[in-house]
Formats: structure tokens, sequence, C-alpha cells
């Protein structure tokens, strides 16, 4: 223990050098427990979004792409899927539910989902969560809107509110349906998934706006108000994509095989969970590079601490001779050494976990708001905690060099005086 103390005393006689070597560490384990914490946490966040579903229908693409756009709202899909098929897939005997899905416009930036009300009762997140009303309810005219928690907080809406969509998904969009208006009906609690950031509309609602246009663009001269539409045959012609609910798991792949080689149009049926693995598979090489590199990022910063304490050990030659002529042996001379790594290890771990906290609750927001992520903040995993043991053993066992270089030095080479 009283070797410990000399160590830190040692350490704060050095206090720049020191710190400097501190925070160079801690950078390093900030960020090899930030990667660690992001595809973990990302993964998790991933395979929560969608409970409860079987398969997911859409136009023939990729797995990938499919669960991207129709669950993630990431990118767009390649084609859409006639009201007819729909209707086909809907009638099979072994579906228990199905929820239509139309994708295409936005809001400020927010994507718009048309839907139908089953949404709302068969859409479940997390484990088998089920979707709930902060306020309001599930919308129940052409022109009423369901918002997530992310786009009432962030646009200060509230339940009454009149909105215009614009067609695209863009952020700006030069096209505005403001001769049709919503209303906003519900606000959906927090959930944590793209839910939060989605505005629900009726699959009648998605049709009105685009009543009169041909090709995805509206037709010159020609408008219909928002009165007329009503009167109007707003059965959608096609849609983006279908969730699919069957009454026995066990069903689950002769109903993709039947809708894969579904012969009036080309689709595709994906199990969600199957999806989510080829994604993370896909990203796998990405992720051991990431961490590969944040290892050597660690290394480099304790070979900085090894250099530091080398550099410093010829001008503590005297400091070592006048230890050992007060009684010190030469295994003090090696327990201080390695006393000083382990403060300094222990001191950047702590201050490197501080800093990883730190920059999630700014970078949380922006991340949940870019991509539709909900990181969550929680104590070091077990995980965590192995790996800050073994940086700290690391730069333990990069201690021991200039410590047995110290060991070695004599009492007559330290009181020596060079010229």
């Amino acid at each position: 223990m009283h070797i410990l103390v000399l160590a830190l005393k040692s350490i704060l006689n050095r206090k720049f050098t020191i710190a400097l070597t501190i925070f160079s560490i801690a950078l390093s384990i900030m960020l090899l427990l930030g990667v660690e914490r992001l595809r973990n946490d990302a993964r998790e966040s991933f395979a929560h979004t969608i409970s409860g579903t079987d398969l997911i229908v859409g136009a023939r693409s990729g797995p990938v792409q499919l669960l991207l756009y129709s669950v993630f709202r990431i990118g767009n899909p390649t084609n859409n899927v006639s009201w007819e098929s729909y209707e086909e897939i809907r009638k099979q005997p072994l579906v228990a539910w199905t929820v239509p899905l139309s994708l295409g416009d936005s809001h400020r930036g927010f994507r718009v989902l048309g839907t139908s009300i089953d949404y709302f009762r068969h859409y479940h997140y997390g484990d088998e969560q089920a979707l709930e009303f902060a306020m309001g309810a599930a919308f129940a005219d052409v022109y009423d809107a369901v918002i997530g928690a992310d786009v009432a907080q962030e646009l200060n809406y509230n339940l009454g509110q009149e909105i215009v969509l614009a067609h695209g998904t863009g952020d700006v969009s030069f096209v505005q349906h403001d001769d049709k208006p919503f209303r906003i009906v519900g606000i959906l609690n927090k959930t944590g998934t793209p839910v939060d950031r989605t505005v629900h509309v009726s699959l009648e609602g998605i049709e009105a706006i685009h009543a009169g246009w041909e090709n995805g663009v509206p037709r010159s001269g020609f408008q219909i108000d928002a009165e007329q539409t009503r009167q109007m045959n707003l059965k959608p012609k096609t849609i983006t994509a279908a969730l699919v609910g069957l009454k026995s798991r066990l069903a689950a792949f002769r109903i993709q095989r039947f809708i894969n080689e579904y012969p009036e149009e080309p689709l595709l049926a994906v199990l969600p969970g199957v999806a989510l693995q080829e994604l993370w598979d896909t990203m796998a090489i990405a992720q051991k590079a990431l961490l590969a590199i944040s290892i050597l990022v660690v290394l480099v910063g304790i070979s900085g601490m090894m250099t530091a304490i080398l550099t410093s050990l010829n001008e503590r030659r005297r400091e070592m001779a006048v230890l050992r002529s007060v009684g010190a042996r030469p295994w003090h001379i090696f327990v201080l050494f390695v006393g000083e790594a382990g403060v300094v290890m222990s001191i950047a771990a702590v201050t490197g976990v501080a800093a990883l906290y730190v920059t999630q609750l700014i970078a949380r927001p922006i991340i949940q708001t870019q991509l539709g992520l909900f990181l969550p903040i929680h104590s070091p995993s077990a995980h965590e905690y192995m790996l800050i043991g073994a940086a700290i053993g690391a730069g333990l066992l990069v201690g021991l060099i200039p410590a047995y270089r110290a060991y070695r030095f004599s009492l007559a080479d330290g009181m020596t005086i060079r010229l």
C-alpha cells in the first residue's frame, strides 16, 4: 500500500505528462467501448423493432432491402404489390391477419405510412408489446392522422392540429398536398422504434391525396378537392408491402413458398428474424474491422504510456538510488513502476467510461433522429467490464518493461555522476 501511495505521489509530481497519457488512453478506451456498445445496442434495437410478425411481403428484391424500407423506413422499394395479390394472400386459410403498408410520402422529413386500422392491433415491438396511445385514438376519417412520439415532440404538435403531407420522402419536397390537409387525432406512446418518427394515415387517405395523379405526378389542369375525393372509390390499387401473421408458425415456410412462387407477379416473403440475421452478416466485416481498429487504438495508447515511463526512467535514476539507500529493495522499485502503470490505466479507464456516457448523451438524439435507432443508456455489461479489465491488464503487462529496467538499476549506477 505504501508503494502504491508513493506511485501516486510520483504521478502527481509529473502530472502534466501523465495527464496527456491518461487522456490518450481514456479516448482509446472510450472508442473501444463505444464501438462495442453501438454494435450490441444497434443490433438489439433492430431486433426489438418488430415482433409477432411471421412474414413481411413485398415486391421481389432482396430480403434486407425489404426489411429496411418496410420496417425501418430506410430506402425505397423497387416496385409495389397489387391490391389483388394482397387480397389473395390475405384469404389464405393459414393466414390469421395482414397489415398493408403504403410508403412514398413524407411530412417535414418524417415518413408517412398509409395503413389500415389493423396496424394498431397487430403491430408489436420489443417483447410482444402493443402500440399504445398517449393521447387520442386511431384514425376514423379519410383525413385523420396518428403521429409518433418523436414527431409530436420535435414539431410540437398536439391533437386537432392540421398538417400537410408532401410527395416523396426527402427532407425538402416541391410538391405539397396542401389542398387536402390532415387532422391529428392520435399520438402514440414512445416505442424506441421507427414508429416514433412516422405519420400514420389510412390507405384511403393516401389514395385521396393522389386523386387526379398519373404516373406519380399531378395531371395538369385537373384538381379534385377534399370533399369531392370523399365521394370517390378510394380502394388502393397497389401497396408497398404487407405484414403477415399466421395461425401457426409451422406454416411459415409453406406460405412463404406460396408467395415466392406466386404466378401473377414477382413477390418476396421474408421471415423478419432471418432477414435481420442476414443484415448483421452483411455488416459483420465492417463490425470486426471497427473492433480491430479500436483494439489497435487502445494498444497505441498503452504504448504511449510505456514510452512516457521509459523516457522518464533515465531522469529518475537518482530517485531510485535514494529509495534504495533508505531501505527499498529491488522488488519495491519493480512494484513502484508496475503500480504507476496500474494507477494510470485505472484512472484512464474511469475517465474513458465517463467520456463514453457523456458522448452517448450527446449523440443519442442525433442517432435516433438520423437513423431511427434508440440506443439505451445502461450500466456497463459483463462483456464491457471484461474489455476494461483486458485493457488494464494489457497496461500492467506493458508496465512490466520499464519496471524490469528499473529493477536492474543498481544503487551504484544511480549514484554515479555522468558527465
